[in-house]
């Protein structure tokens, strides 16, 4: 179930609206293959975009309640709620008679029989709508972590939402204008997590739920991680961490869709897989998994101190120890840079990011998964709960007082922000992106929950989880969500389970560190399921082609970019120090120099298809 939109409106009679909502709902279309349902009355007007993945044949949404022939209720909803069934049973036995075996007459019923209170019963990844005819209220809602995503447009009598950016801006009233702090969002990539890029827009934050009436809004949130102390010994607290990733994931094995999992022989993909696969097996069935690898990437690969090893040879790993169900996805230069792709990638996220061939290639990825499941598992925010990623460790990066992706950039490219190497002095000094990250990254930890008497170093480790949970995991839902639901693939997290989060905010840093490895309690926790090479492996991030055809097309693209008068991003640009960096033979040879090609490309492309006007 997979897009979400609709409009709300106290003063016009939307029953006349019938159109524009229909194309609010195509334009997410993407989204959901499996059909199409749109649900117009007088003061409300909800569309949907279906991926079945409950309920193949009835599971059909919006679903509307009726008593005495008037509308009582309706709602729809992108993701799952995991729990469905047990709470069909119970609300079954409080008297409301279901129609489908679907999870959205879950919501609607919850909602009806519990009001907001609801949202504490559900489990899974969701972004869901009811609109209450009997008050005439409208409730959107996100789930606890925001993997599913949710924007709205408050407008002078109502509000129009969506599960994406481009369905709002197929509404009439929504100009896609961008002000100075959209372009600081793309620039530093905060996350910020109320802001979208576009003027007038918001995300609902994760954990949040919105109710709408006339003349009135509430914004509340509902779920947050709260700090308690943690009393387990090494143990126990490794055996709970075991017992948690088993119980979500044989919650998110629940599917009547075919499903697969991603692997990159990394250790959060591989302990998902290597779990999945042990309960699969109860049932006599293997685990499908897929990896993405490149065109003769083991014969150009170069080991950094980020990227010390290829996947390829820790995924077979896996796949021998386990006999998954395997397919590698190889990929060429011409893949990456192919102009339809790239382009499905910045309409899939509707605005540009500086991760270039990363979102590409994950796009093309999650393309060829497609082609034989509808429902994939991830290894997505186990870095964020165990702090697995290198910048948290460095001494320097994790201490400069903005988000630690921020000051990799400063430390190790001198950057003055994420892919701005290549834009104009006066334009990054007007809006001064490393400042504005500074200012949200104090924002976002002065949130933070902590415990009286913590020491400064256990307190800021905290406040490094929390950035991650909240603003690092808004973009990297965004990357791998849209990417997947671009091509009708249903994402889950497992680590994004509220309980695991929740006690991993709280395991002290010298237990998160027990053996001075990054990750080390995660580590122990899968050791009996995987490959020795695969527990001793150091984390690297997701890859990047190394092949010299990559950047050969990318000086192409952008010296024709820089030769089109009509270019919009070319009064944003120094345009001199472009050229010298493509004449420069090493001037891509690190993906932060490419990051500083890829991001003037991507915003060319944005400003021209999306109209988007700069109100800077």
């Amino acid at each position: 179930m997979s897009g979400i939109t609709g409009w709300v409106d106290f003063d016009r009679d939307l029953t006349r609206e019938h159109s524009t909502v229909l194309a609010m709902t195509a334009a997410m279309a993407q989204r959901g293959p499996d059909g199409e349902g749109v649900w117009v009355s007088p003061r409300a007007a909800i569309g949907h975009r279906r991926l079945a993945v409950f309920d193949l044949a009835d599971g059909h949404q919006p679903v509307t309640l009726e008593h005495d022939g008037r509308t009582v209720a309706v709602a729809a909803h992108s993701g799952s709620i995991l729990n469905h069934e047990e709470l069909r049973a119970e609300l079954a036995s409080r008297g409301h008679r279901f129609r489908s075996g679907g999870d959205t007459e879950i919501l609607l019923f919850a909602y009806l029989e519990w009001g907001a209170e609801a949202v504490h019963r559900l489990e899974g990844t969701f972004a869901g709508v009811v609109w209450d005819a009997r008050n005439q209220e409208l409730f959107l809602v996100r789930d606890r972590l925001g993997v599913e995503p949710l924007f709205y447009y408050p407008t002078a009598t109502g509000l129009v939402f969506g599960s994406e950016a481009k369905a709002i801006l197929a509404h009439p009233q929504v100009e896609p204008e961008v002000d100075a702090e959209g372009l600081q969002e793309i620039f530093t990539y905060s996350g910020t997590p109320h802001v979208a890029p576009f003027r007038g827009m918001h995300r609902l934050r994760a954990g949040h739920h919105l109710l709408v009436k006339a003349g009135h809004t509430v914004k509340t949130r509902w779920w947050s991680v709260e700090a308690d102390e943690h009393t387990d010994d090494l143990d126990t607290t490794v055996a709970t961490i075991r017992g948690l990733l088993e119980q979500s994931i044989g919650r998110n094995l629940r599917t009547e869709a075919p499903l697969g999992s991603l692997l990159s022989g990394g250790l959060d993909s591989s302990g998902v897989v290597g779990l999945a696969d042990r309960e699969l097996r109860k049932t006599g069935e293997r685990v499908r998994t897929f990896t993405v690898d490149f065109a003769q990437h083991a014969e150009n690969f170069k080991a950094t101190d980020t990227r010390n090893s290829p996947d390829a040879p820790y995924a077979a790993d896996v796949v021998r120890h386990l006999d998954t169900d395997h397919t590698t996805v190889v990929l060429d230069p011409a893949d990456l840079s192919d102009p339809i792709a790239r382009l499905a990638v910045l309409r899939a996220k509707d605005y540009p990011t500086p991760l270039g061939d990363m979102n590409t290639s994950l796009y093309l990825l999650a393309k060829a998964v497609s082609e034989h499941a509808k429902v994939v598992l991830t290894g997505e925010a186990a870095d964020s709960l165990f702090h697995g990623v290198a910048w948290n460790r460095d001494p320097v990066e994790s201490t400069m007082e903005t988000f630690p992706w921020v000051a990799r950039g400063v430390v190790r490219d001198d950057a003055a922000g994420l892919g701005c190497g290549l834009f104009a002095g006066g334009l990054l000094k007007d809006l001064a992106p490393l400042d504005y990250a500074a200012q949200r990254y104090r924002e976002s930890v002065s949130e933070a929950p902590h415990l009286p008497g913590m020491s400064e170093h256990e307190k800021h480790m905290r406040e490094l989880c929390w950035v991650h949970l909240t603003n690092f995991m808004e973009n990297q839902n965004g990357h791998t969500e849209r990417l997947f639901k671009a091509v009708g693939l249903e994402v889950r997290m497992p680590y994004c389970d509220h309980r695991l989060v929740k006690y991993a905010y709280n395991l002290p840093w010298d237990m998160q560190n027990f053996d001075g490895q990054e990750k080390s309690l995660l580590r122990a926790a899968v050791r009996d399921l995987l490959p020795k090479s695969v527990i001793e492996r150091r984390k690297t991030p997701y890859p990047v082609t190394l092949d010299p055809g990559y950047e050969a097309a990318l000086r192409t693209e952008m010296h024709a970019l820089l030769d089109d008068p009509q270019a919009p991003v070319l009064p944003l640009l120094d345009v001199p120090a472009a050229r010298a960096a493509l004449k420069d033979p090493e001037g891509l040879n690190r993906w932060a120099r490419r990051a500083n090609v890829e991001l003037p490309i991507q915003l060319n492309t944005w400003l021209r298809r999306y109209g988007v006007r700069l109100a800077l």
